[in-house]
Protein backbone atom coordinates (compact mmCIF):
# COMPACT_ATOMS: atom_id res chain seq x y z
CA UNK A 1 0.00 0.00 0.00
CA UNK A 2 0.88 3.72 -0.38
CA UNK A 3 0.87 6.36 2.03
CA UNK A 4 0.04 9.74 0.92
CA UNK A 5 2.03 12.72 0.80
CA UNK A 6 -0.06 14.84 3.20
CA UNK A 7 -0.61 12.03 5.31
CA UNK A 8 3.11 11.88 6.08
CA UNK A 9 2.68 15.54 6.42
CA UNK A 10 0.27 15.22 9.23
CA UNK A 11 2.32 13.08 10.98
CA UNK A 12 5.31 15.65 10.38
CA UNK A 13 3.01 18.23 11.78
CA UNK A 14 2.07 15.73 14.77
CA UNK A 15 5.33 15.31 15.51
CA UNK A 16 5.54 18.50 16.80
CA UNK A 17 3.27 18.07 19.62
CA UNK A 18 4.57 14.35 20.68
CA UNK A 19 7.26 12.66 19.09
CA UNK A 20 5.87 9.39 19.17
CA UNK A 21 2.09 7.88 17.76
CA UNK A 22 0.21 5.22 18.55
CA UNK A 23 -1.29 4.63 15.60
CA UNK A 24 -4.67 3.09 15.10
CA UNK A 25 -6.42 1.16 12.29
CA UNK A 26 -8.35 3.47 9.97
CA UNK A 27 -7.72 6.85 8.71
CA UNK A 28 -8.25 9.12 12.00
CA UNK A 29 -4.66 10.45 13.55
CA UNK A 30 -4.67 11.12 17.17
CA UNK A 31 -1.88 12.77 19.59
CA UNK A 32 -1.40 14.07 22.89
CA UNK A 33 1.89 15.90 24.12
CA UNK A 34 3.41 14.50 27.04
CA UNK A 35 2.03 17.25 29.43
CA UNK A 36 -1.45 16.16 27.81
CA UNK A 37 -2.17 20.06 28.07
CA UNK A 38 -2.56 19.88 23.67
CA UNK A 39 -4.57 17.18 21.80
CA UNK A 40 -4.92 17.07 17.78
CA UNK A 41 -6.86 14.96 16.11
CA UNK A 42 -6.78 14.68 11.51
CA UNK A 43 -8.53 12.76 9.41
CA UNK A 44 -6.10 11.89 6.45
CA UNK A 45 -6.25 10.54 3.19
CA UNK A 46 -4.52 6.94 3.89
CA UNK A 47 -6.43 4.36 5.71
CA UNK A 48 -4.17 2.17 8.00
CA UNK A 49 -4.65 -1.63 8.50
CA UNK A 50 -3.75 -1.98 11.54
CA UNK A 51 -3.19 -0.86 14.89
CA UNK A 52 1.01 0.11 15.07
CA UNK A 53 3.12 2.65 17.42
CA UNK A 54 6.15 4.47 16.49
CA UNK A 55 8.60 5.47 18.90
CA UNK A 56 10.63 8.57 17.30
CA UNK A 57 7.85 9.95 14.28
CA UNK A 58 10.88 12.35 12.92
CA UNK A 59 12.97 8.88 12.95
CA UNK A 60 10.39 6.58 10.94
CA UNK A 61 9.82 9.56 8.35
CA UNK A 62 13.58 9.84 7.64
CA UNK A 63 13.66 6.20 6.94
CA UNK A 64 10.52 6.53 4.11
CA UNK A 65 12.63 9.30 2.59
CA UNK A 66 14.89 6.75 1.91
CA UNK A 67 12.66 5.80 -0.86
CA UNK A 68 10.82 7.38 -4.19
CA UNK A 69 7.50 6.86 -3.60
CA UNK A 70 7.57 3.69 -1.63
CA UNK A 71 5.23 0.65 -0.42
CA UNK A 72 4.36 0.12 2.74
CA UNK A 73 3.53 -3.50 3.93
CA UNK A 74 2.75 -3.55 7.55
CA UNK A 75 3.61 -6.77 9.30
CA UNK A 76 2.71 -7.92 13.03
CA UNK A 77 6.11 -6.24 14.73
CA UNK A 78 7.50 -3.84 11.82
CA UNK A 79 6.31 -1.93 8.48
CA UNK A 80 8.47 -3.34 5.34
CA UNK A 81 9.21 0.15 3.60
CA UNK A 82 10.70 0.42 0.01
CA UNK A 83 11.03 -1.06 -3.87
CA UNK A 84 11.22 -3.94 -5.58
CA UNK A 85 15.35 -3.37 -5.30
CA UNK A 86 15.59 -2.00 -2.16
CA UNK A 87 13.32 -2.46 1.36
CA UNK A 88 13.77 -1.78 5.26
CA UNK A 89 11.74 -3.21 7.98
CA UNK A 90 11.43 -0.77 10.49
CA UNK A 91 9.94 -1.81 14.13
CA UNK A 92 6.89 -0.75 16.36
CA UNK A 93 7.25 0.37 19.64
CA UNK A 94 5.14 -0.95 22.44
CA UNK A 95 2.71 1.76 23.09
CA UNK A 96 2.96 1.70 26.58
CA UNK A 97 6.45 3.06 26.12
CA UNK A 98 4.76 6.13 25.06
CA UNK A 99 2.08 8.78 25.94
CA UNK A 100 -1.20 7.99 24.32
CA UNK A 101 -4.17 9.97 24.11
CA UNK A 102 -7.27 9.45 26.08
CA UNK A 103 -10.48 6.60 23.70
CA UNK A 104 -12.48 10.04 23.78
CA UNK A 105 -11.82 13.65 22.62
CA UNK A 106 -12.07 16.36 24.83
CA UNK A 107 -15.73 18.45 24.16
CA UNK A 108 -15.58 22.13 24.52
CA UNK A 109 -18.14 23.18 27.19
CA UNK A 110 -20.17 26.12 26.31
CA UNK A 111 -17.54 28.35 24.51
CA UNK A 112 -18.24 31.79 25.41
CA UNK A 113 -15.44 33.47 22.82
CA UNK A 114 -15.23 32.22 18.75
CA UNK A 115 -13.03 33.55 16.55
CA UNK A 116 -11.90 33.03 12.78
CA UNK A 117 -7.73 33.20 13.29
CA UNK A 118 -6.04 33.19 10.22
CA UNK A 119 -2.77 31.79 8.92
CA UNK A 120 -1.61 35.17 8.50
CA UNK A 121 -2.28 36.82 11.81
CA UNK A 122 -1.07 34.23 13.62
CA UNK A 123 2.20 33.91 11.72
CA UNK A 124 2.62 37.80 12.56
CA UNK A 125 1.95 36.81 16.18
CA UNK A 126 4.73 34.26 16.71
CA UNK A 127 6.95 36.30 14.49
CA UNK A 128 6.58 39.46 17.03
CA UNK A 129 6.83 36.94 19.88
CA UNK A 130 9.53 35.89 18.47
CA UNK A 131 11.45 38.90 18.02
CA UNK A 132 10.29 40.18 21.24
CA UNK A 133 11.23 37.19 23.37
CA UNK A 134 7.75 37.30 24.65
CA UNK A 135 6.10 33.81 26.34
CA UNK A 136 2.32 33.76 26.28
CA UNK A 137 -0.26 34.70 23.48
CA UNK A 138 -3.45 36.40 24.58
CA UNK A 139 -7.08 36.80 23.73
CA UNK A 140 -8.53 39.55 25.26
CA UNK A 141 -12.23 41.78 25.19
CA UNK A 142 -14.48 43.70 27.42
CA UNK A 143 -13.41 47.01 28.07
CA UNK A 144 -16.29 48.17 26.55
CA UNK A 145 -19.74 47.36 24.79
CA UNK A 146 -19.09 45.08 21.79
CA UNK A 147 -15.50 45.66 21.97
CA UNK A 148 -13.14 43.82 19.55
CA UNK A 149 -11.59 40.82 20.29
CA UNK A 150 -7.76 41.49 20.68
CA UNK A 151 -5.11 39.10 20.42
CA UNK A 152 -1.32 39.62 22.14
CA UNK A 153 2.10 38.78 21.94
CA UNK A 154 3.17 39.24 25.11
CA UNK A 155 4.64 37.97 29.11
CA UNK A 156 1.76 38.27 31.28
CA UNK A 157 4.11 38.37 34.80
CA UNK A 158 5.83 41.54 33.32
CA UNK A 159 4.42 45.15 33.41
CA UNK A 160 7.22 46.73 32.08
CA UNK A 161 7.30 43.86 28.53
CA UNK A 162 6.95 44.85 25.16
CA UNK A 163 3.83 43.77 23.31
CA UNK A 164 2.55 43.17 19.82
CA UNK A 165 -1.14 43.67 19.79
CA UNK A 166 -3.91 42.51 16.95
CA UNK A 167 -7.40 44.02 16.98
CA UNK A 168 -9.86 41.34 15.08
CA UNK A 169 -13.20 41.72 13.14
CA UNK A 170 -15.26 39.62 15.64
CA UNK A 171 -16.37 41.58 18.90
CA UNK A 172 -17.54 40.54 22.30
CA UNK A 173 -20.13 41.99 25.17
CA UNK A 174 -17.97 40.20 27.64
CA UNK A 175 -14.93 40.71 29.64
CA UNK A 176 -12.02 38.19 29.05
CA UNK A 177 -8.47 37.73 28.90
CA UNK A 178 -7.14 34.27 28.17
CA UNK A 179 -3.59 33.31 28.15
CA UNK A 180 -1.96 30.18 26.17
CA UNK A 181 1.86 29.48 25.82
CA UNK A 182 2.83 30.55 22.67
CA UNK A 183 4.91 27.36 22.02
CA UNK A 184 1.67 26.07 21.84
CA UNK A 185 0.48 27.50 18.72
CA UNK A 186 3.45 26.75 16.38
CA UNK A 187 1.85 23.68 14.82
CA UNK A 188 -1.26 25.55 14.08
CA UNK A 189 0.41 28.09 11.77
CA UNK A 190 0.11 26.76 8.54
CA UNK A 191 -3.73 27.07 8.49
CA UNK A 192 -6.72 29.51 8.90
CA UNK A 193 -8.52 28.14 12.15
CA UNK A 194 -12.36 28.42 13.80
CA UNK A 195 -11.24 28.88 17.19
CA UNK A 196 -13.59 28.30 20.15
CA UNK A 197 -12.58 28.91 23.85
CA UNK A 198 -14.46 28.12 27.37
CA UNK A 199 -14.53 29.97 30.74
CA UNK A 200 -13.62 26.03 31.36
CA UNK A 201 -9.99 26.25 30.28
CA UNK A 202 -9.84 24.71 26.75
CA UNK A 203 -9.42 25.99 23.36
CA UNK A 204 -10.74 24.52 20.04
CA UNK A 205 -8.95 25.18 16.65
CA UNK A 206 -10.93 23.35 13.52
CA UNK A 207 -10.77 23.59 10.06
CA UNK A 208 -12.46 20.74 8.16
CA UNK A 209 -11.24 17.46 9.17
CA UNK A 210 -8.27 18.81 11.46
CA UNK A 211 -8.74 19.66 14.89
CA UNK A 212 -6.34 20.82 17.92
CA UNK A 213 -7.43 21.26 21.69
CA UNK A 214 -5.68 23.38 23.51
CA UNK A 215 -5.51 24.20 26.88
CA UNK A 216 -5.60 27.80 28.45
CA UNK A 217 -3.14 29.08 31.49
CA UNK A 218 -4.12 29.39 35.21
CA UNK A 219 -4.04 33.06 34.96
CA UNK A 220 -6.89 33.29 32.56
CA UNK A 221 -10.40 34.97 33.34
CA UNK A 222 -13.59 35.34 32.40
CA UNK A 223 -15.61 37.59 33.85
CA UNK A 224 -19.06 37.25 31.45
Amino acid sequence: MKIHKSTLNMLKNFSDINMSIDVKAGNLLRTVSVQKNILAEAEVETTFPQDFAIYEVNRFLGAVSLFEDPDFEFGEKSVKIGNDKYSLDYVYCDPSMIVTPPEKNITVPDPEVSFKLTQDTLSQLLKAGNVLGTPEIVVEGGSQPNDVIRLRAMDVNNDSSDTFHVNLTETSNATFRFVFKIENFKMVSTEDFDVEISSKGIARFSKNQLQYWIATESSSTYGG
